[in-house]
């Protein structure tokens, strides 16, 4: 039979430490002192408290853990020495069935890893989806690992550690994650369909109205029609449009969503979890016969990225009145308008103006996302509270000094280009990191004609500036802009400064923000507050609306717009069951 948490609550304290048994390996002292925790909430709040144990022990305590694990198709499994919990997780993932090659070079890997950090490689090797991972992701992935800097990859094994105690706590208590294994299956099933030139190489990219987008549209709107909403469209912009009717006609929408277009080579989960989420939570009401005091629009926004054009938000932004006529003349790199995919995409461009919504018409909009950053996982918090969306700047920029020969200008003397932006970049590194929250990048360093032999004449950079508030960007723009003037005229050189794009912070709406704080604490998750460096469809809605936003947890460091985007079932499972508690709070208060 199933453990339950009421058996575990009730238990004694060495009943209750052989329940959770097995959970980590040989390593009883986990489970002994998240136990003092009881009574256990829901099943996410006895896995927090296991993955606090750990990240709160000893250095020497959390290396005991991690050599407490066999090695990846090692001695212990050849010998059949591994527990029942290992040996059935290295079966799953092929392990048990490699070909002499494949068993060779892992034991290579084995060596050098075991060389360079001191304990043995950590993979839950069950994989995201919790039904194993192939032996070529294993491989590769252990060959990635071995260019980890020490301290991160102890990091990382220790969250492939809490990722393998989940797996078996699921087992242990059969908590299958139903609705975050279909979010996780859609999401897999678009990744299906990517732009020529990446799809040959089996990289995920999808830009706005290629025909791998429209592919992406006409399977979203199928599966919104299967989950069972009332109306779908694919509207003047390509945004794919879901409507779940109220109770009541003439009540009122609440607005959610995100974007289906990617970045190139990116990962399979940016803006698409948004939106399959709260179709997943549409689908259980329509299940169930259930209608809501409100209605439910999706909106899976056709563009966010500005991939293909130079116009973000477009999907988004036309929701609310912002789409520029100009955009139309815009051309991709093959001279394609935008005027011209459309109309190749059968889009009626003369509708664009009816898309505008009527924020009197709807209740607020509310967004789910992926992290795309490393806090949530550093701190084994599977969700993320939105406090605001940073405002951000951006600059094109050139620093101009004199270009001379490199071996015959003595140090003194020359004006460097290149080194003057190096020092302001080293400022911009340091100036953000006072606010705590502001970031600031030079993503762009470029030294026209360069040569090896010549001192830099020019360098072409640009400035990405973002904090919380628009204060607070304002402030870090001034005193970069002061230090950049400052670095010119002491090394003599020139610059220009053209601002390409500035975007206002768009801070979450606080009842709105409430609403996700209580869905996360009903859970049992500690609720973590935390602002977005990324900007998010949220906050073009934010202008016309009250909005607010929850992020999910990322793995693999929480890396994103890269292949190696990901994260789990379990986590999925949680952020339908956050969506699914907002609705039930918004339905149980009074409707204006």
């Amino acid at each position: 039979m199933p453990l339950t948490l009421e058996q575990l609550n009730a238990a004694s304290p060495a009943e209750a430490l052989a329940l959770l048994d097995g959970l980590y390996e040989h390593s009883p002292w986990i489970a002994e002192q998240a136990l003092a925790q009881r009574p256990f909430r829901t099943l996410a709040h006895l896995k927090h408290a296991l993955a606090q144990v750990v990240r709160t022990a000893e250095l020497d305590a959390q290396l005991g853990l991690i050599r407490a694990h066999p090695e990846l198709a090692g001695k212990a499994m050849v010998a059949k020495n591994l527990t029942a919990e290992s040996t059935n997780e290295q079966s799953t993932a092929g392990l048990t069935q490699c070909t002499p090659e494949e068993f060779e070079r892992i034991q290579q890997l084995n060596a050098a890893y075991n060389e360079r950090f001191g304990f043995p490689f950590i993979l839950a090797v069950r994989g995201p989806r919790g039904t194993g991972l192939p032996k070529r992701e294993i491989i590769d992935t252990f060959a990635r690992r071995l260019d980890n800097h020490p301290e991160f990859e102890l990091a990382e094994a220790l969250r492939n550690i809490h990722r393998i105690a989940e797996i078996r706590l699921n087992d242990k208590f059969a908590a299958e994650p139903v609705l975050g294994n279909d979010v996780w299956d859609w999401q897999e099933k678009l990744a299906e369909h990517s732009d020529p030139g990446f799809a040959e190489k089996g990289q995920l990219t999808v830009t706005y109205l290629t025909d791998a987008h429209r592919a992406c549209a006409q399977r979203i709107s199928h599966w919104m029609r299967d989950c069972g909403f009332d109306e779908v469209e694919i509207d003047a912009v390509g945004n794919v449009v879901g409507r779940y009717h109220p109770a009541a006609t003439g009540a009122r929408y609440l607005m959610t969503g995100s974007h289906y277009d990617t970045v190139r080579n990116g990962g399979k989960y940016d803006g698409r979890l948004g939106i399959f989420v709260p179709m997943a939570c549409v689908r259980e009401l329509h299940r169930s016969g259930k209608r809501l005091p409100f209605g439910i629009e999706v909106v899976g926004f056709a563009e966010e990225e500005g991939q293909r054009y130079k116009a973000t938000f477009l999907g988004s932004g036309a929701l609310i009145g912002d789409f520029n006529p100009a955009w139309l003349d815009q051309k991709d790199v093959d001279g394609i308008t935008m005027r011209a995919a459309m109309q190749h995409a059968g889009l009626c461009i003369d509708d664009i103006p009816k898309l505008q919504r009527d924020p009197a018409q709807y209740l607020g909009f509310i967004e789910v996302h992926i992290e795309q950053g490393p806090v949530l996982n550093e701190l084994d918090l599977p969700l993320g509270v939105v406090t605001s969306i940073n405002g951000s700047v951006r600059f094109l920029c050139e620093m101009i000094g004199t270009a001379s020969h490199a071996g015959t200008t003595p140090m003194d003397r020359r004006r460097d280009a290149a080194v003057a932006v190096a020092e302001l970049a080293l400022y911009v590194e340091q100036r953000a990191a006072q606010d705590g929250d502001s970031v600031g990048t030079i993503g762009q360093l470029q030294v026209p004609a360069g040569s090896i032999n010549v001192v830099p004449g020019r360098c072409l950079f640009s400035l990405d500036l973002r904090a919380p508030t628009d204060a607070q960007r304002d402030a870090l723009v001034s005193d970069v802009k002061e230090q950049l003037a400052h670095i010119a005229a002491r090394r003599g050189l020139r610059y220009t400064l053209e601002e390409s794009m500035r975007a206002a912070a768009a801070p979450s709406a606080p009842a709105w923000q409430h609403q996700w704080e209580r869905a996360v604490d009903t859970l049992g998750v500690p609720v973590f507050r935390m602002p977005s460096g990324a900007g998010h469809d949220a906050m073009k809605l934010h202008e016309i609306m009250p909005q607010a936003m929850l992020f999910v947890r990322g793995q693999n460091s929480g890396i994103s717009h890269n292949p190696l985007e990901s994260t789990t079932n379990n986590d999925m499972q949680l952020a339908v069951d956050a969506f699914t508690q907002v609705l039930r709070q918004l339905a149980e208060e009074p409707q204006p």
